[in-house]
C-alpha cells in the first residue's frame, strides 16, 4: 500500500444545526447520504451550470468535532468559503478554512479499502474504488500516519500517475473551473451528481444535459508511446483541433475532447496528434456514456 500527502488539497469545515440542509441546497450531490466514513463527491456550480469548485465531503463524528469537512482544491478554498458565506443568509452554520492546519492524504493498494488511522478522519474516495482511501490529517503527521496505516509514503506525483492511469480528471489540469460543465468533467460518471435529489444551484442545466444526452465534450483517457504531450497542447486531427491535453504520466493521459469529432476520426482511421505526438483515445473502464462505435450508452 502507498500513501501520498496531496499538497494541492485544502480543507473547509461547515458545521451547525443547519449544515446538512444548507449544503444540500447548493451541492450537486445528496448530502443526506453523507455520514461518518461515507463520503460523497460533488460540486458547487454557477447558475449557468458550470463548475465553480468540486470537492469530496465527509461527516465527522462528535468525538472528531462533528460537522462536514470538504476536501477541495487548495487554490479554491477562499472562493469556496466566500461563495458559501454569500449563500448562508440566516442559516445556522459556521464556515471555516482549516487548510493552515489540516491536509489531505491519499492511500491506495490492495489493503487500502477499510483501513483507517487514529491520526485523522478516514473515508473511501467516493469517485472510484481504485482511487483507494483518503484521510484528513495535519501535514506534519504524514509520516506517522502512513506508518500507522502500514503504507509506504511516496511523492504526490506517484498518486497523480495512479489517478491518470485510472482516467479520473482533476480540476485545473484536465478541465477549467468556471468553464466546464459537470458532464464534461465526468462528474455524472464518478458519482458527483445526484439526479434524484432536490434543487441546487445550476440543476436545470445539468438535468437538461443528462436527459437530452447533449454532452458533446468529455475528459477521456489518451495513450501515447513516448514524449508526453505538454498540458494544454491542442489535440488535432489533420488541421482541425478537437480538444486539448490535460495531465499526463507514464504513457497515459487525459484530454478534454469533442466526442463527435473523435467519432469521425475513428470512423475514418484518421490519426490524432498533440504537439506532433501521436495519441490514441479510449473509453475509461468505468464509463457508461455513449462511445464511438457503440450502439448506445452502457447500462
Amino acid at each position: 500500500m502507498q500513501a501520498a500527502l496531496l499538497p494541492e488539497r485544502g480543507v473547509v469545515k461547515v458545521a451547525g444545526d443547519d449544515a446538512r440542509h444548507f449544503l444540500n441546497g447548493l451541492a450537486t450531490t445528496d448530502i443526506s447520504k453523507v455520514a461518518p466514513g461515507r463520503a460523497r463527491f460533488g460540486a458547487l456550480l454557477t447558475p449557468q451550470g458550470k463548475i465553480i469548485v468540486d470537492f469530496i465531503v465527509v461527516e465527522a463524528l462528535p468525538e472528531d468535532g462533528s460537522g462536514f469537512f470538504l476536501d477541495c482544491p487548495k487554490p479554491l478554498v477562499q472562493p469556496l468559503v466566500e461563495k458559501l458565506t454569500f449563500y448562508r443568509l440566516r442559516a445556522k452554520v459556521t464556515i471555516e478554512d482549516l487548510s493552515a492546519n489540516l491536509g489531505v492524504m491519499a492511500y491506495w493498494g490492495d489493503k487500502a479499502i477499510g483501513t483507517e488511522s487514529d491520526y485523522g478522519l478516514s473515508y473511501g474516495d467516493p469517485r472510484l474504488p481504485g482511487l483507494g482511501m483518503r484521510i484528513i490529517v495535519p501535514p506534519e503527521l504524514a509520516a506517522e500516519t502512513a506508518a500507522d496505516l502500514g503504507a509506504k509514503l511516496v511523492e504526490p506525483d506517484i498518486y497523480d500517475a495512479h489517478r491518470i492511469a485510472l482516467g479520473v480528471p482533476r480540476g485545473g489540469q484536465d478541465f477549467t473551473y468556471l468553464d466546464a460543465f459537470p458532464h464534461e468533467a465526468d462528474m455524472d460518471q464518478l458519482a458527483g451528481v445526484d439526479f434524484d435529489k432536490g434543487c441546487y444551484v445550476g440543476q436545470e442545466v445539468v438535468s437538461r444535459v443528462e436527459h437530452r444526452s447533449t454532452a458533446r465534450s468529455r475528459v477521456v483517457p489518451i495513450v501515447y508511446d513516448e514524449g508526453a504531450p505538454m498540458q494544454g497542447m491542442p489535440v488535432a486531427v489533420g488541421d482541425k483541433y478537437i480538444g486539448a491535453v490535460g495531465s499526463t504520466a507514464n504513457g497515459h493521459g487525459l484530454a478534454l475532447l469533442r466526442l463527435d469529432k473523435v467519432a469521425e476520426a475513428l470512423a475514418n482511421s484518421a490519426p490524432m496528434t498533440a504537439g506532433g505526438v501521436p495519441i490514441r483515445v479510449r473509453k475509461p473502464d468505468w464509463g457508461t456514456f455513449a462511445w464511438p462505435g457503440e450502439d448506445k450508452a452502457s447500462s
